[in-house]
């Protein structure tokens, strides 16, 4: 992809803090942070979606992502990490190409994901999981 930052940086076109890169993935320090040591994992191909990226990448990613969390833990002292992947605008993905953050933790960082918790009404959540089963493909073509 011509316009896309994360492609350029794979190219070499726009600098950054290389942590990790073998042939299907690259990884690198976030310019912006949640705390110091936030990677991000992003295929070398371009894919804006987590749903088009080849099993065999995101399997890597998700894999490099867990190594470089623990490396984090032990490198900067951290207690934990989370692994965040964001599909879509409205999931809050901000750069159109699949990137999973590594966020090292520590029990102190004061930072809150402010996630919500719901509650189903009453045969609801069998309704739901019967409407994505019917819908769930795992061979990757679209229904």
């Amino acid at each position: 992809m011509a316009e896309c930052i994360f492609c350029k940086i794979v190219a070499g076109e726009i600098p950054a803090v290389k942590v990790y890169e073998d042939e299907l993935v690259f990884a690198f320090l976030d310019i912006g942070p949640i705390n110091p040591g936030h990677v991000l994992v992003i295929p070398k191909e371009h894919h804006e979606s987590s749903a088009t990226i080849p099993e065999a990448t995101a399997g890597r990613m998700f894999r490099v992502g867990a190594r470089i969390g623990t490396a984090l833990r032990r490198a900067l002292d951290y207690e934990a990490f989370n692994l965040h992947l964001a599909d879509g605008t409205a999931a809050g993905q901000v750069v159109m190409h699949a990137h999973l953050h590594v966020v090292p933790r520590g029990v102190e960082d004061g930072f809150h994901w402010n996630w919500r918790q719901l509650r189903y009404a009453d045969g609801e959540c069998a309704e739901i999981a019967k409407k994505i089963i019917a819908r769930l493909d795992m061979t990757g073509k679209s229904r």
